[in-house]
C-alpha cells in the first residue's frame, strides 16, 4: 500500500492542476445538485421493532388523517392573581385565541379548554391543545410564528401565557460553534505547522471535504429521505477528521523536506507513510459509523451512512488534493524546524537539535512505565465511577431551561394538573374481531384505573368502524420518572392478560412511551454495537501493526477512556456537579443515544490517533531502533501533531457546551472530555507505558499468523528502494551539472 500511495503523492503533486480541477469540479457540481433540489424537511422518524411504534403505525391506518405524528402544541393560560380561568373576561380572552389558531393552514385541531376538560379544579390554569398535520420539525416557520403571535394576544389581555409541545421544536442549528471551531483550529495550526500558509493548507482542504459532503447530502436529502439533521453530523465529523488527516500528512511532508528530500519526493514519501495511516485511520471512523445501523433506527443509520461518506471524501483528500496544494505552495510551506518570517525567525537549526516537549515527554514514561499506567488507569477508573450510576431517557419540556416558553408551560402544567400530565399515555386496543368490542374498551379501561400511579383514565374513543379504541391516561409521575416507566411495563403486562382472554391487543404509546422504547432499544443495541465496531478495528489493527497485544491495548485504552467519558457526564448532567459551571439548569436522565454516538465518534476520532501514533513508533523500530527508543522516537515526530488534533478537536466540540439546548450541551461536553481523556491519558501516557513494557513482545505475532495477513507496509518499509533510486537520480543530475 506505501508504494501505491507514495505514487498517488508524487502525480498528485507533479500534476497538481488536473487534480485541483477535479476537486473544484466535484465541489461545483455537488453544490449545483444542492442548489437545485427540493429542501428537506425532518427525515421520517420511526423506531421498528418497537411496541410503541407499532402502535402509531395503527393509529394511521384505524384512524386516517388523524396525524398521529403530527406536531403538537398547548397553549397554557394562567390567570392574574386572585382571578380564575373561568371569569368572563378571561374566558373570552381564551376563546379569541382558539378562534385564531383554528385559522391556521397546517393546523387540523384545536380543542376548547371549557369543552375538553382543560381547565385545573382551582380554576386558575387552563390549555388549549393544538394539533398540526405534519411533524414539528416541518412545520413552516410561519405556522410557529402564528402560534407565538396567537399567545401574544392573548398576553395582552392581562393572561400569562405559555407555549409547550414540539410545535416550536425547530432544526438545531450549529454555525456559530463551527465558526468557533474553526478559529481555534487555525491558531492551534500555525502554532504546529510554524507559518501561515502551512496552517490555512488543512482548514482549506477540509472545508472543501465538508462542502462536497455536505452538498451531497443535501441534494440526495429529499430523495433518500436524509432529513436536515443529517448534514449536522456529517459537517461535524467531516470537519474534524479533515483537519486531522491533512494535519498529519502537511506535518510528515515537513518533516521529510527536513531531512533534505526534493518537495515532490517529500510529498511522495508524506503520502505513502502517513497517507498510510490515514487509510486505515479512516476505515476506524467508516466502521464506527456504518456500525450505527445494529441499532435498527433508520434515521441513525442514514446519518451514520452519510457521514461515513464524507470521512471517506476526507480520506480521498488528504492523499490527493493535500499534496496538489502543496505543489502549489512550493517553497513558502518550510521544513519542519525552520518557522515563516511572520512568525519571526529563520532557520532554527540550534533548537531543531534540542530533544522537543514529546521526547522529554515519552523518556520520562519509558523511566517510569509502571507509575505513569497505574496512575492514568486508576485516575481513569475513579472518573468511570458515576457512570455505574447510569439512567438513560429522551429530554423532555421539563429538561429546558427556565427562561424558554416550553419550561414555562411544562411547569404550568404540573401545577394546575399535576406532574403527569406533561407525560399523557395513549393506549390503543385493536379489537378487531372481537365479538363486543365495547366491552373489551371498557375491561382495559378498567384495568388500567386498578393499577397504582394513575390520576386519571379517560373514557375510551373508538375510531368509525368501531374496531379500535384510544384510552388517554395520566400518570401520578411526571413523563421521565422510573414511576411512569414502571406504569408503562405494567399497563403492557395487564394488555398481555387482556390478550390471552379476549384475543384483543392491547398498545401504550405516546411521546412518553416512545421515549422508554427508544432508550430501551439504544440500550440494548450498545453492547452488540461495541463487539462490532471494537471487534472489527481490532482485526484491521491487527493487519496494520502485525501485533496483537498492541491492537488489544488500542480497544481496552478506548473502553476505559469512554467509560471515563460517561463518568464525568453522569457527574455534570445527572448527579449536578458543577452544573453552575456548566450552565446546567436541570439535571435528570442522560440522553438516551449519548452513550452509543459517544462511542461511535470519539472510537473513529481515537483510533486516528493511535494510528498515527503508534505507526511512528512501529517504524523506528521496524527500521531497527529498541522499543524503547522506538517510543521515544515516535513521540519526537508524532507527539506535537497528535496533540494538536486533539485540541483542535476539543475546541470544536466544547463551543456546543454553550448552547441552550439540553441535548446539544450534553452531547458537547461528552465529545469534548472524551477527546480529553483518549488523547491526552489514553494515548500519550497509557499506551507508551505500556509499549514501555511489553517492550520487543508488543510487536509479537504468530507466526502461522504474519504469513496469513497481508502485508499493507503503514510503516513505508518498501518505500526505502524508491528513496535510494532517488538518491541516485540527484546524484546523476550532480555529475551532469557538474
Amino acid at each position: 500500500m506505501a508504494t501505491f500511495l507514495y505514487r498517488l503523492g508524487r502525480f498528485s503533486f507533479r500534476k497538481r492542476h488536473v487534480v485541483a480541477l477535479f476537486w473544484v469540479a466535484l465541489l461545483a457540481l455537488a453544490g449545483a445538485g444542492a442548489a437545485g433540489a427540493p429542501a428537506a424537511g425532518n427525515s421520517s422518524f420511526s423506531i421498528p421493532g418497537t411496541e410503541a411504534q407499532k402502535a402509531f403505525d395503527l393509529l394511521d391506518e384505524r384512524f386516517p388523517g388523524a396525524s398521529a405524528d403530527g406536531a403538537t402544541a398547548r397553549v397554557v393560560f394562567k390567570a392574574p392573581d386572585g382571578q380564575k380561568m373561568t371569569d368572563p373576561g378571561n374566558k373570552a380572552a381564551v376563546q379569541d385565541t382558539v378562534d385564531e389558531l383554528s385559522g391556521g393552514a397546517e393546523v387540523t385541531q384545536v380543542t376548547d379548554p371549557y369543552q375538553g376538560g382543560g381547565v385545573s379544579q382551582d380554576g386558575t390554569v387552563a390549555y388549549a391543545s393544538v394539533t398540526y398535520e405534519v411533524p414539528g420539525m416541518e412545520l413552516e416557520e410561519s405556522s410557529r410564528e402564528a402560534l407565538k403571535a396567537a399567545a401574544e394576544d392573548a398576553r395582552d389581555s392581562g393572561l400569562t401565557v405559555e407555549i409547550g409541545g414540539d410545535a416550536l421544536q425547530a432544526v438545531p442549528e450549529t454555525g456559530s460553534a463551527e465558526i468557533i471551531g474553526i478559529g481555534v483550529a487555525a491558531v492551534v495550526l500555525v502554532v504546529t505547522l510554524g507559518s501561515l500558509l502551512a496552517a490555512g493548507l488543512p482548514l482549506l482542504t477540509a472545508i472543501v471535504g465538508v462542502g462536497i459532503g455536505v452538498a451531497t447530502i443535501t441534494a440526495l436529502a429529499s430523495t433518500l429521505d436524509l432529513g436536515s439533521t443529517t448534514s449536522i453530523l456529517a459537517s461535524m465529523i467531516g470537519l474534524a477528521v479533515g483537519i486531522d488527516y491533512a494535519l498529519f500528512v502537511v506535518s510528515r511532508y515537513r518533516a521529510e523536506l527536513a531531512e533534505g528530500r526534493e518537495r515532490e519526493e517529500a510529498a511522495g514519501r508524506a503520502v505513502g507513510t502517513a497517507g498510510s495511516a490515514v487509510v486505515f485511520a479512516g476505515l476506524t471512523v467508516v466502521i464506527a459509523l456504518v456500525g450505527l445501523s445494529v441499532v435498527n433506527i433508520p434515521m441513525l443509520t442514514k446519518m451514520g451512512i452519510a457521514a461515513a461518506g464524507t470521512v471517506a471524501v476526507a480520506v480521498l483528500i488528504a492523499l490527493t488534493l493535500i499534496p496538489a496544494v502543496l505543489g502549489y505552495a512550493g517553497r513558502r510551506v518550510r521544513p519542519a524546524g525552520e518557522k515563516s518570517k511572520l512568525l519571526g525567525g529563520g532557520r532554527a537549526t540550534d533548537k531543531a537539535d534540542k530533544p522537543n516537549m514529546g521526547t522529554r515527554w515519552a523518556s520520562f514514561v519509558v523511566r517510569r512505565p509502571l507509575a505513569v499506567l497505574l496512575l492514568g488507569v486508576v485516575g481513569l477508573g475513579a472518573a468511570a465511577v458515576p457512570a455505574g450510576s447510569l439512567e438513560l431517557g429522551l429530554p423532555d419540556d421539563g429538561s429546558q431551561p427556565t427562561s424558554t416558553t416550553q419550561r414555562r408551560a411544562y411547569d404550568l402544567l404540573s401545577e394546575g394538573f399535576g406532574p403527569g400530565f406533561n407525560g399523557p399515555l395513549v393506549v390503543v386496543v385493536d379489537a378487531q374481531g372481537s365479538d363486543d368490542p365495547q366491552a373489551v374498551f371498557q375491561q382495559a379501561g378498567d384495568e388500567i384505573k386498578a393499577l397504582g400511579n394513575v390520576v386519571n383514565v379517560a373514557p375510551a374513543a373508538p375510531n368509525k368502524a368501531g374496531d379500535t379504541a384510544t384510552i388517554a391516561v395520566i400518570p401520578d409521575a411526571k413523563p421521565s420518572s422510573a414511576a411512569t416507566e414502571d406504569l408503562v411495563h405494567d399497563i403492557r403486562a395487564a394488555g398481555a392478560d387482556i390478550k390471552d382472554g379476549t384475543g384483543a391487543e392491547v398498545l401504550v404509546t405516546g411521546a412518553t412511551a416512545m421515549n422508554i422504547d427508544v432508550s430501551q432499544k439504544l440500550n440494548d443495541a450498545l453492547v452488540p454495537y461495541l463487539v462490532l465496531v471494537v471487534g472489527l478495528a481490532f482485526l484491521l489493527l491487527i493487519v496494520v501493526f502485525r501485533s496483537i497485544l498492541v491492537p488489544l491495548k488500542a480497544a481496552l485504552g478506548f473502553l476505559l477512556s469512554v467509560l471515563a467519558a460517561l463518568g464525568a457526564v453522569v457527574a455534570v448532567y445527572q448527579w449536578g456537579w458543577l452544573s453552575g459551571l456548566m450552565g446546567v439548569e436541570e439535571t435528570g436522565p442522560i440522553m438516551s443515544m449519548m452513550p452509543i454516538f459517544m462511542v461511535g465518534v470519539v472510537f473513529g476520532l481515537a483510533m486516528d490517533y493511535e494510528v498515527f501514533l503508534v505507526t511512528r513508533i512501529r517504524e523506528a523500530h521496524v527500521h531497527g531502533e529498541k522499543p524503547a527508543q522506538a517510543v521515544v522516537t515516535g513521540f519526537r515526530y508524532s507527539a506535537r501533531v497528535v496533540t494538536a488534533a486533539a485540541v483542535i478537536m476539543i475546541a470544536v466540540f466544547s463551543g456546543f457546551i454553550g448552547s441552550s439546548d439540553s441535548m446539544v450541551k450534553m452531547i458537547g461536553f461528552g465529545l469534548a472530555i472524551a477527546v480529553l481523556f483518549d488523547a491526552f491519558v489514553v494515548r500519550m501516557a497509557i499506551v507508551p507505558a505500556v509499549l514501555a513494557l511489553l517492550g520487543a513482545k508488543a510487536w509479537w505475532l504468530p507466526k502461522w499468523m504474519d504469513r496469513a495477513l497481508p502485508n499493507v507496509d503503514v510503516e513505508g518499509e518498501s518505500l526505502a528502494a524508491h528513496a535510494g533510486a532517488a538518491d541516485k537520480d540527484d546524484e546523476d543530475k550532480e555529475l551532469v551539472r557538474a
